[in-house]
């Protein structure tokens, strides 16, 4: 070796590759300390995609039809898009830590293996503290522009949601979206608290009718989904029981949801009291079928009645929220 020659390059060469290293290992260091703020920044849609946004839907098809049922006849903007939105950091924060908690099982799923903890796209510990924050900014937020009460649920919702649902029932009794599903019911509640500041009985009504529908829908997927299940070690309902078994349960809870439905039209005009008849003739109908085509032995399709459920739900709570805009005389006015 030449004097003034170093390991690796000789001359200009060899200055070239050290300045490279040294550039290289500038930007490696300078990568090892990002932060949370600039990971959110760089993947904005994978941490959208952890709040589940289909899901929320679920949020605005139950609050908005509450709130305007609550201030019946009256339709207060400001307080709608407040509640919705301190409502959708709720949700988000809720659907994010379930993301937490069942990134082992996202993995096995095919349906969640996309999702972005099972893909190692958003690092876990990164996640929960952006559902954490979600929750704390949701409760402060329907504090200071709706009242405490509502922040309080919010609170309790994603409590019991993480705790109660993800990480007690789930992997644990097949009744875990029963009980579990409480959780997307909450909603309604919260609406209704946003407008009176308090819990009504039509607010317990909607509640239920959410509550019910829950396990239909989801068993529904879950049939379609089962050896997803069961590879994660979920014992769903459709994994542990029979199909006749499962769709007998999904047509006692259609009816259960479609007779709360009919619960609530005392409180409710002529629009919502037909479309709630209508509709639930319709998904009563579908549960039915599938019901008679697993005892047949035919080929079912139960994907169909999950998909349709969510339009059923829709119709439903349009009809509430178009009925209370209107304002007419309420159908239990004509009794009492």
């Amino acid at each position: 070796m030449r004097i003034g020659q170093q390991p690796g390059g000789s001359g200009a060469h060899g200055s070239s590759a050290t300045a490279h290293d040294t550039s290289a290992s500038a930007t490696a260091q300078a990568g090892k300390g990002d932060g949370v703020v600039s990971r959110v920044l760089r993947r904005p849609l994978a941490y959208i995609a952890l709040t589940k946004p289909r899901v929320i839907e679920l949020l605005l098809v139950a609050t908005i039809p509450t709130m305007l049922l609550a201030d019946r006849g009256t339709v207060d903007i400001r307080l709608i898009l407040v509640t919705l939105f301190g409502g959708w950091m709720g949700a988000a924060s809720a659907n994010t830590l379930n993301c937490v908690a069942d990134a082992d099982i996202d993995k096995v799923m095919k349906r969640t293996a996309k999702r972005p903890l099972a893909r190692e796209a958003v690092p876990t510990s990164h996640a929960a503290i952006f559902g954490v924050t979600l929750g704390i900014a949701s409760f402060g937020w329907l504090w200071w522009q709706a009242n405490l009460l509502s922040g309080v649920l919010v609170v309790a919702t994603i409590l019991f949601y993480v705790f109660v649902y993800t990480l007690g029932l789930k992997r644990r009794t097949s009744q875990n979206v029963v009980w579990g599903g409480a959780a997307g019911c909450m909603p309604a509640l919260v609406g209704w608290s946003a407008v009176t500041g308090g819990i009504g009985w039509p607010a317990i009504a909607l509640f239920g009718v959410i509550f019910f529908w829950t396990p239909p829908h989801t068993w529904a997927l879950a049939m379609r989904y089962k050896e997803d299940y069961r590879a994660a070690g979920v014992p769903m309902l459709p994994v542990v029981a029979t199909e006749q078994a499962v769709t007998k349960q999904i047509v006692i809870y259609t009816w259960l949801t479609v007779l709360t439905t009919l619960a609530l039209v005392p409180a409710t005009g002529v629009v919502y009291a037909a479309v709630a008849l209508v509709a639930g003739a319709w998904f009563l109908l579908m549960a039915h079928q599938l019901y008679s085509g697993v005892r047949r032995g035919e080929s079912v399709k139960p994907l169909r009645l999950f998909l349709q459920s969510n339009n059923y739900l829709a119709v439903v709570f349009c009809g509430l929220a178009v009925d209370s805009v209107l304002g007419w005389d309420t159908v239990g006015s004509f009794f009492g």
